[in-house]
């Protein structure tokens, strides 16, 4: 369920014209596997994980896609998962992102 996923990222600001990155943590109610996790997120079209190289904030630059890498799972239990995410936040964080959210809205309505 959706509505009960605890998520708790923090933030490294570094000195980029555009991009984004954040560490983040998700909490799930069962124990996650890391492989199953990453396939799950390459299935999403504008993701892509990272397997050989971390993603950078200057990796997203101009780049449409959501950049995951650096996937484990979470020292405290079996049930959290920490990754990086990085996205250019010119373009995820302005009108593609929102066009690309009501698209899949409309797609899977």
């Amino acid at each position: 369920d959706i509505k009960s996923l605890i998520v708790e990222p923090s933030n490294a600001r570094v000195g980029v014209e555009t991009g984004h990155g954040v560490f983040c943590s998700a909490t799930f109610q069962k124990e996650v596997d890391v492989k199953e996790a990453i396939d799950v997120l390459n299935s999403f079209n504008g993701v892509e994980y990272w397997k050989d190289k971390l993603p950078t904030p200057l990796d997203a630059e101009g780049n449409k896609e959501v950049l995951v890498g650096r996937m484990r799972k979470g020292l405290s239990d079996n049930k959290t998962l920490n990754f990086w995410v990085v996205v250019d936040n010119l373009l995820k964080g302005a009108a593609l992102n929102a066009v690309q959210i009501a698209s899949y809205i409309v797609e899977n309505d």
